[in-house]
């Protein structure tokens, strides 16, 4: 399952930021101010003309782009969906047969390998799914579409000079339908400032070298801001009498601040009590609890979804030897459409919960948490039918 990577699930959609990227109207005419703006830039006319020669719009691309569903099933059943046995054995397989890149990896980055190698197992099943859309088409119709021209027109242009570079062919090169290509899914532009010629040929092969995949994806979630060796999520035992009102990623203390309240790690013992932290109740207090560490906040710089991020922080704890977490009993959680009438009455309370889209997001759960503390109730961000009829 190609899972949505990147800057994908980014919520720049302001009317504004639109209007001032060129998208829409005639494609040919769209075609020819992408040739202009990239000689204005620099490119070599002629590449810019080869290059763009071809490039058609993929409808595909919009369906694709208009049905992100999957992001609205809650973490368990989500989490459930994606980690399975033979992507724990051969996640394991796979990092003895990589041991040096992953050795490399932790002593020049401080990533464990357990970090890449859940990010290669969801955005493409190890290398296996890379995705089949037409790179180019795919960018050049998120661009030319208005709903997001300001993430995609840029990424043509790196294209572009990925192709001047001999490493990007724009009639077969193929990927995810957002312009992601290789093993771990980066859009040109991260290519072109993270890339990393692992293996040695004097090339950035994303699809087909994995030293080249898994160092370049290294490089930038360091670039993002990864904080070298440092944890990123551990499940926790939550005393009796929590305060909920505390949970989610708003609030942080400091470990020892969280040990002090009755925090305790599952397995082991937390980290080092000066970091600072926060505690995420995924599908709220009867579910499973997790300890939040800095370094976990980088990964919404690689996808925007909370589900997504939570599962794949918790299945790179699973590959370096976590056990499976405690389910716990949760209460049920919404609809897809009872979300979306949720996000309506938090909206019209003033709340920004981040696009009505039906995805329990953090915007959401956040909003979520202050209305339950406003109504009494227990403050743990997750909503139930009762939150939703109270409204």
């Amino acid at each position: 399952m190609r899972a949505l990577s990147c800057l994908l699930a980014l919520a720049i959609s302001g009317a504004a930021a639109a209007q001032e990227v060129p998208c829409g109207g005639d494609f040919q005419t769209f075609k020819a101010g992408l040739r202009d703006e990239a000689v204005a830039m620099g490119h070599d006319p002629q590449v810019a003309r080869r290059f763009l020669s071809g490039a058609r719009q993929d409808p595909r691309v919009l369906r694709r782009d208009r049905a992100q569903g999957i992001f609205q099933t809650p973490f368990i059943e989500f989490s459930r969906k994606l980690i399975s046995q033979d992507r724990l054995d051969r996640g394991r397989a796979l990092s003895q047969r990589w041991d040096e890149v992953f050795d490399r990896i932790e002593r020049d980055y401080g990533i464990s390998r357990g970090v890449l190698l859940a990010f290669w197992a969801f955005e493409t099943d190890y290398g296996a799914f890379q995705g089949d859309f037409n790179t180019l088409n795919a960018l050049v119709t998120l661009a030319h579409d208005c709903r997001r021209p300001e993430i995609f027109r840029p990424q043509i242009f790196a294209a572009m000079e990925l192709y001047a570079r001999g490493d990007f062919d724009p009639a077969t090169t193929t990927g995810a339908w957002a312009g992601e290509i290789g093993m771990v899914q980066m859009l040109p532009r991260d290519i072109l400032e993270n890339g990393m010629d692992g293996d040695g040929d004097g090339h950035v092969t994303l699809k087909t070298s994995a030293p080249d995949a898994l160092l370049s994806g290294a490089k930038m979630l360091s670039e993002l801001g990864w904080r070298h060796g440092e944890p990123w999520l551990q499940e926790v035992v939550l005393p009796a009498g929590m305060d909920w009102s505390l949970t989610g990623l708003e609030t942080t203390m400091s470990v020892a601040e969280w040990e002090r309240l009755g925090v305790r790690a599952r397995e082991g013992a937390l980290d080092d009590g000066r970091l600072e932290a926060s505690i995420l109740l995924p599908q709220g207090r009867g579910g499973p609890s997790f300890i939040a560490y800095p370094n976990f906040r980088v990964y919404f710089e690689w996808n925007q979804s909370f589900t997504y991020v939570m599962t794949a922080a918790y299945f790179a704890a699973r590959l370096e030897g976590a056990s499976v977490y405690d389910p716990g009993n949760p209460d049920p959680g919404l609809s897809g459409e009872q979300m979306l009438a949720l996000q309506r009455a938090l909206d019209a309370k003033g709340y920004d919960v981040g696009g009505i889209d039906g995805i329990l997001g953090a915007g959401t759960r956040s909003a979520v948490r202050d209305l339950q503390t406003r109504l009494g109730l227990p403050a743990d961000g997750w909503p139930t039918t009762e939150l939703l009829n109270m409204l």
